[in-house]
This record gives C-alpha cells, sequence and structure tokens, in this order.
C-alpha cells in the first residue's frame, strides 16, 4: 500500500500533456498536409506505449510458439510496425473501417481483440477470435474485416466498404492497407479508378516496410513515390516509425474522407525486423547490421519512450512497470493458447454464411458430411 501511495504523489508530479515537433509530410496534389507541432497528453503516451510494447511481445511470444511447432502454417509477424497499426487507431473512431493483408496481428490487437484470442488463433484453439479456424491470416471483429492471404485483393473490398459507407448515408471512412509488394498490382489501380469517379471515403494506405517477400523496392518497382501512385489521388508519405506522425497524418485524411472530397492515399514508411513470414530467415536479401540499424535509430517504441522521459510525460521507472505487467499478460495468454482445446471436427463446416439455416457440407471425405451452422 505504502507502495501505491509513492507511486501515485511521483506520477502527480509528471506533466499532463507536452508539445512536440514532428516530420513534415511529402504531399502530392495538396497544397496543405497535417501539422508539424503536435501535442500528446501523457494519458495518450502510455496508452499508445503500452499498445504498441503488447504487440512487440505478442509477436515475439508468436515467433518462440513456432519455433517450438505449436503454431504452424504461414505466419508474418508485425514487429517493427507498432506505429503504424496504433497510430491509425488512435486517429479514428471505433465505428470506421479497417481493411488490411497477412500481417495482421497487430491491427486485430489494436481493433480489439484481447491477445488471448489472437495467440489462441494461432495455434488454432477454440477460443481464438476466428474460433481455431483462421489462423495467422484471417482474424476479424466489428468493423474489421481481416486479415486477407491473396495478394492486393483486399483493396477492392476496402473500396466495397466505403462505397457501403457512403451509400448508407454513414459518415465513416474505411482504411484500406496494402504492402509495397503489393502496389504493383493491377486490381488496386482498377480500385483508385473507381473510388476517384465516385468520391468514396476511402483512405488507400500502402505500409511499405522496403521489401515485398525478399526483393526491395528499388528492384520490384519503377517509381518507389507509393503515395504518389494514384495519380489525380492526393497524397501523404508519413514517417511510419513515430506513432505521433502517423497519427496526425491519419486524422487529416479522414478528415478529408468525411468532407465529402473522396479517396486519398497514404504511403507509411517503415520496417519489419522479422523476415516476411516465420520460413524467411530475413537476412539473405538484407544484412544484420541495416536491421540493428534501424533498430537503434528508428525503433518506434525507443522513440516513444524518449519524447516521454524527456518532457516529463512518464518516468523510466513506470514505462519498465508496464514493460513488466505487458510480459504477464503476454505469459498468461500464451499459457491459455497451449491449453485451450481444438475445435471439434463436427464444427468444420461451421459459419461459411452468416445468419443462415443450418445445412450439410461435405468434408475431405465425401461419406463424411457435417452441419453448417451460423
Amino acid at each position: 500500500a505504502s507502495r501505491v501511495m509513492v507511486a501515485s504523489r511521483n506520477y502527480a508530479d509528471f506533466a499532463s500533456e507536452a508539445t512536440f515537433e514532428i516530420k513534415k509530410c511529402d504531399l502530392h496534389r495538396l497544397e496543405e498536409g497535417p501539422s508539424t507541432t503536435v501535442v500528446m497528453t501523457r494519458e495518450e503516451g502510455l496508452h499508445y506505449y503500452k499498445t504498441m510494447q503488447t504487440i512487440r511481445r505478442m509477436e515475439l511470444k508468436s515467433d518462440q510458439l513456432y519455433k517450438q511447432k505449436i503454431i504452424r502454417g504461414f505466419c508474418h509477424l508485425y514487429d517493427g510496425q507498432e506505429a503504424c497499426c496504433v497510430g491509425l487507431e488512435v486517429a479514428i473512431k471505433p465505428t470506421d473501417h479497417v481493411i488490411t493483408a497477412y500481417r495482421v496481428h497487430g491491427f486485430t490487437y489494436a481493433r480489439g481483440v484481447p491477445v488471448r484470442e489472437i495467440l489462441a488463433e494461432l495455434t488454432g484453439r477454440k477460443g481464438g477470435c476466428a474460433k481455431g479456424k483462421g489462423g495467422s491470416m484471417h482474424m476479424y471483429t466489428k468493423n474489421f474485416y481481416g486479415g486477407n492471404g491473396i495478394v492486393g485483393a483486399q483493396v477492392p473490398l476496402g473500396a466495397g466498404i466505403a462505397l457501403a459507407c457512403k451509400y448508407f448515408g454513414k459518415n465513416e471512412v474505411c482504411l484500406t492497407l496494402y504492402g509495397d509488394g503489393a502496389a504493383n498490382q493491377g486490381q488496386i489501380f482498377e480500385t483508385y479508378n473507381m473510388a476517384a469517379l465516385w468520391k468514396l471515403p476511402c483512405i488507400f494506405i500502402c505500409e511499405n516496410n522496403r521489401y515485398g517477400m525478399g526483393t526491395s523496392v528499388e528492384r520490384a518497382a519503377a517509381s518507389t513515390d507509393y503515395y504518389k501512385r494514384g495519380d489525380f489521388i492526393p497524397g501523404l508519405r508519413v514517417d511510419g516509425m513515430d506513432v505521433l506522425c502517423v497519427r496526425e497524418a491519419t486524422k487529416f485524411a479522414a478528415e478529408y474522407c468525411r468532407a465529402g472530397k473522396g479517396p486519398i492515399l497514404m504511403e507509411l514508411q517503415t520496417y519489419r525486423y522479422h523476415g516476411h513470414s516465420m520460413s524467411d530467415p530475413g537476412i539473405s536479401y538484407r544484412t544484420r547490421e541495416e536491421i540493428q540499424e534501424v533498430r537503434s535509430k528508428s525503433d518506434p517504441i525507443t522513440l516513444l519512450k524518449d519524447r516521454m522521459v524527456n518532457t516529463n510525460l512518464a518516468s523510466i521507472e513506470e514505462l519498465k512497470e508496464i514493460d513488466v505487467a505487458v510480459r504477464k499478460e503476454i505469459e498468461e495468454a500464451a499459457q491459455f493458447a497451449t491449453t485451450d482445446p481444438e475445435p471439434p471436427l463436427e464444427e468444420l463446416g461451421n459459419h461459411i454464411y452468416f445468419n443462415e439455416p443450418p445445412f450439410e457440407v461435405r468434408g475431405p471425405n465425401q461419406w463424411i458430411r457435417y452441419k453448417s451452422v451460423s
């Protein structure tokens, strides 16, 4: 009890907010961009820090479980890119919509799914957010549409969600994400065209982590200015390693869409620490030194931590307490994800359609029938 009282007295000495100068965005077809002078409250900073640290630890635990062969199949980790999903989420409303590609765990957590449900989904357990049948690529929650395994295919789906927002007269936007590896897909340019013609409230977001699988952006694209790729659509190039840069750019883009001006494009310049997936060691096409340099100079969690400590928004000791609490939460979630039962075989055909009467589904063996229920 005395420790709590000492802590509360110390915390009362912290600043309630601080002002920061952030990197200016590069602009395309825009006269003005987001402000470079931003305010962050202590409460916001602590929330951003804990969320990013939770995602980082969750991904490191996923790496460990994969190497123990408890997680199987495809697994694409998000560590290094935490500022992207956190900065995007805190700048929009819960009623807004998000759809992304297969590097999905961070977004799933940021949209409100508990760590235990994410790890249980990765281990194929009944308590997973897709009941153990989606795995690493296919995670969903309210107003979050996954997790999609086909490269670039989620982009037209995102425009469809934005069309629904406009059709039903809701003042909502759809964040439609894809990577630099998908950025050369033809369906993305077709979607740009439709979204611009129909003035859809769609924020197209290219998470440029510099490598599409094992191919660098310089080898894959004649133009690496992804924020200009929409041509007739305005664009922003953003420091994706800075949660405040991402937050401010997203607020700007969301206001643009809500004003009825149509779509806008954001390129988040970021970096993944792991390989493309767990089957990729990530050092055959880039050096260990390159990864270490990004970690030492641009790590999103370290950047936020230094800002908060240097402006008296938090102390090192307080942030260490958050780290300890996060590690405990991850360990408990991992315990659940390794002991929760797998879904029974008779549920294999369930949830094919939503809100439909039960019907029979033929399984891998044509003589065995499963019943699908919503």
